[in-house]
């Protein structure tokens, strides 16, 4: 089974948006078969790729920039921003857009698998030995029944110390 079969077996269908008790609830979604997950509250919105308008001298993880009904907004790749291998578009692409520290940004990711809800203390932060990736952009690894939840920091991924660059390709 894959990832994102076995992820969508685990959305919750509750629409709830409020984190209850110790529970995270969280967007899983699918980058090279392996499930991830952002918190509910950093996202704006998801949808269907657009036609991406590309910036010249932007940073080679920047796809370029949309028109979001009247805003532009820099859409990232995320599969080269985490050192992924490239993977063709499918009719699955997504783009979810993210608004953190007033960024408004759109990632591109292979699949959106739904809502889940994360119990805080099946979350164990990244193991020191994965030294050999920037684990600065894990938030930890959540456990789901059988599926495990790579959990990002948005605030890494999107590298707000570097903020400007993203700003730049607006």
């Amino acid at each position: 089974m894959t990832a994102t079969a076995t992820a969508t077996k685990r959305i919750d269908n509750n629409s709830n948006t409020d984190t209850v008790g110790h529970e995270s609830q969280l967007v899983a979604f699918v980058l090279a078969d392996e499930v991830y997950g952002v918190e509910i509250a950093a996202i704006q919105e998801i949808i269907r790729l657009l036609d991406i308008t590309q910036i010249p001298r932007a940073a080679p993880d920047i796809e370029g920039v949309i028109n979001l009904r009247g805003k532009i907004v820099p859409i990232l790749n995320l599969r080269q921003r985490l050192g992924l291998p490239p993977a063709e578009r499918t009719r699955a692409t997504r783009v979810i857009v993210v608004e953190i520290d007033d960024c408004t940004v759109g990632m591109i990711v292979d699949g959106v698998t739904g809502v889940m809800r994360v119990d805080e203390s099946s979350i164990e932060p990244p193991s020191k030995l994965l030294t050999d990736i920037d684990s600065d952009y894990l938030r930890g690894v959540g456990k789901v029944g059988d599926t495990l939840l790579v959990l990002l920091n948005m605030k890494r991924v999107l590298r707000l110390d570097r903020q400007h660059d993203i700003q730049k390709a607006a």
